[in-house]
C-alpha cells in the first residue's frame, strides 16, 4: 500500500531535522510554503506538520507558524505503577483530619516569601485565555441586557447558559437537557454539593491516590471517612482496588473521580474501563461523581468520552467548570445531579444562592460560536508545547532516576524524585528561592507521594521556567 502523501512529507521533512539542515530553534517553511513548494493540498501540509509536531519535532507558535523543537536531551521513564499491595493498604478507612492544616501551612508558607516563577498553578495564565474576547461579550450583554445587574437571578442558573452547556454536552456523550444543569460557583462547589447530596458525616467515600488537595479538604469539611484508591498513572482508578474495596465496606456511599487528565497525574481512563466503573457504581447502589474540569484538554482535538455517557439510571453525577479552559476568574461551573437533582437544587439554594448573571450572559455569548473552539484548538496547542518544553528542561536538569509520565493532554506534569527526596524539604527549598512547587504530600493523606512533585504548564515557556526548573533540579539533586 502506498505512503500516504502527508507522511512522505513528514518524513521528509524529519531528515532535514535530523541532519541539522533544520536546526533547533529554526522556523519551519509555512504551510503555504509547503503547499506551493511540495504541490500539495493545505490538508496534507497541515498533517505532515502535526505529524512532526506529534514526534515531538515541530512546536506551533500562536500567530508564527511551526519551530524546530531541541531533541531531548535524556530520556525520563514512566512513573511507576502502585505496588501491588497497594491495593491492600490504601483500603482503610480513616476519617480525614489534619489535611486543612498541611494546606494552611503551605499558603502561609508561600505569602511569606516573594514568588519569581510560580510552578504550582492548575490553571493557565492569562496570555491563554481570550481575554478581549471575552471583555466585549460581557459589554454587548450588558449593553444588550442592562437590567441583569438589577435583576434576579434563576436558581439553576441563566436558561440561555444552560442551553448552550446542554449542546456541548453532546460532544462527550452526554445529552442533557437545560433544566438538568445546575450552575454553580466552580468545581469545587460542585463536588461539595454533590458530596453533600449523597453523604451524610462520618459516611466513607472512595477517592483516588493521588488526588486532588482541594477535594481532600472537602471531604475534612464534611466529616467523612475516606477510603484512599490506588491510581495508575497511566490508566486511573483501579477498578479492581475498588471492586475490592465495595464488597468489604458496605458502609460506602460514594466514589469520587477525575477519569480525563485526573489531577495531579494526568491520566485518562480508557473507555472500557469508565464503562465498567459506571456499571460498577450502578450496582452497588454507590453514587459516582465525576469531575470532568479538564476534559476539553485533549491534545487531538478529539472529544473524550465522560463516565456520565454511560450513565442509563441516574446514579452519576458530572462536574464541569471554565475554570481550566476559559475564564479562571470568573468561577463558573455547573453539574448534572442526576437522581439527586432535587436534593441539589435545595442544597445550592441553601448554601449559596444563584450565581451572578452577567457572567454567564456573557460566556453563553462566547462558547455558543466558533471562537469558543478556535480558542480551544489554540489552548490545546498552546499546552502541548509548553508541556513538552518543560519535559525537556525536567529531563535535562533534574538527576538521573527522575521519572515523568507524559500526559497526552493537561496542563501539569507528576515528578517522581529519585532517592525518596521529601517534597517538603524540595518546597522548603525552593520556595526561599522565588520557586513555588506543589508537593506531592498535598495530594494524600497518607505519606506515599512525598517523593513527588506536581509542576505546572499552564505560562509560556520562557527562560525565566527553564531557569527556575534548572535550579529546582539542582535543590533535588542536593536532597532538598
Amino acid at each position: 500500500m502506498d505512503t500516504p502523501l502527508y507522511l512522505q512529507l513528514a518524513a521528509h521533512y524529519r531528515q532535514a531535522i535530523a541532519s541539522g539542515v533544520l536546526a533547533p530553534g529554526a522556523r519551519m517553511p509555512s504551510v503555504r510554503a509547503l503547499m506551493r513548494t511540495h504541490r500539495v493540498s493545505l490538508s496534507t501540509a497541515l498533517q505532515a506538520c502535526r505529524s512532526l509536531e506529534d514526534e515531538g519535532l515541530l512546536e506551533a507558535r500562536p500567530r508564527s507558524g511551526y519551530f524546530v523543537l531541541a531533541p531531548r536531551r535524556a530520556v525520563l521513564q514512566p512513573v511507576q505503577e502502585p505496588e501491588p499491595g497497594a491495593t491492600v493498604l490504601a483500603l482503610e478507612p480513616s476519617p480525614y483530619s489534619g489535611i486543612h492544616d498541611r494546606i494552611s501551612d503551605f499558603v502561609v508558607k508561600c505569602e511569606r516569601h516573594p514568588v519569581v516563577t510560580n510552578l504550582a498553578l492548575a490553571f493557565g495564565s492569562p496570555e491563554c485565555y481570550p481575554q478581549e474576547a471575552l471583555k466585549n461579550a460581557a459589554l454587548r450583554a450588558l449593553r444588550r441586557r442592562p437590567e441583569v445587574l438589577v435583576s434576579p437571578v434563576p436558581p439553576q442558573g441563566d436558561p440561555g447558559f444552560r442551553a448552550v452547556l446542554a449542546r456541548r454536552a453532546m460532544a462527550a456523550g452526554m445529552s442533557p437537557t437545560p433544566d438538568e444543569i445546575v450552575v454553580t460557583h466552580g468545581c469545587t462547589e460542585a463536588l461539595n454539593l454533590a458530596l453533600r447530596a449523597v453523604t451524610q458525616p462520618g459516611d466513607t467515600v472512595a477517592v483516588e491516590s493521588p488526588t486532588y488537595f482541594g477535594l481532600l479538604q472537602v471531604v475534612e469539611s464534611l466529616g467523612l471517612r475516606a477510603l484512599e484508591i490506588p491510581t495508575s498513572p497511566s490508566r486511573g482508578m483501579s477498578i479492581e482496588a475498588l471492586e475490592l474495596a465495595l464488597s468489604t465496606h458496605p458502609q460506602i456511599r460514594a466514589v469520587v473521580v477525575v477519569p480525563n487528565f485526573q489531577n495531579p497525574l494526568g491520566c485518562v481512563m480508557p473507555d472500557e474501563e469508565k464503562a465498567r466503573l459506571v456499571a460498577l457504581c450502578d450496582a452497588a447502589k454507590v453514587a459516582l461523581i465525576e469531575d470532568d474540569i479538564y476534559g476539553a484538554l485533549s491534545d487531538d482535538d478529539l472529544p473524550l468520552r465522560t463516565a456520565k455517557s454511560w450513565d442509563k439510571t441516574g446514579n452519576v453525577i458530572h462536574c464541569g467548570s471554565l475554570h481550566k479552559t476559559l475564564a479562571p476568574g470568573m468561577r463558573i461551573g455547573w453539574m448534572l445531579g442526576g437522581r439527586w437533582l432535587a436534593r441539589i437544587r435545595m442544597l445550592k439554594h441553601a448554601q449559596s444562592r444563584a450565581n451572578d448573571a452577567l457572567a454567564q450572559l456573557a460566556i453563553a455569548e462566547f462558547m455558543g460560536s466558533h471562537a469558543y473552539d478556535r480558542h480551544l484548538v489554540r489552548l490545546r496547542r498552546l499546552l502541548k508545547a509548553q508541556r513538552a518544553a518543560t519535559a525537556e528542561a525536567i529531563a535535562a536538569h533534574f538527576p538521573a532516576g527522575t521519572r515523568l509520565s507524559m500526559p497526552s493532554g493537561g496542563m501539569m506534569l507528576w515528578v517522581e524524585m529519585p532517592g525518596g527526596r521529601s517534597s517538603g524539604q524540595v518546597f522548603d527549598a525552593a520556595l526561599a528561592e522565588g520557586i513555588r512547587v506543589a508537593p506531592g504530600l498535598m495530594f494524600s493523606n497518607s505519606g506515599r507521594f512525598d517523593h513527588f512533585l506536581r509542576i505546572s504548564c499552564g505560562t509560556p515557556f520562557n527562560p525565566n521556567i527553564e531557569a527556575a526548573l534548572k535550579r529546582l533540579g539542582q535543590i533535588v539533586a542536593a536532597g532538598g
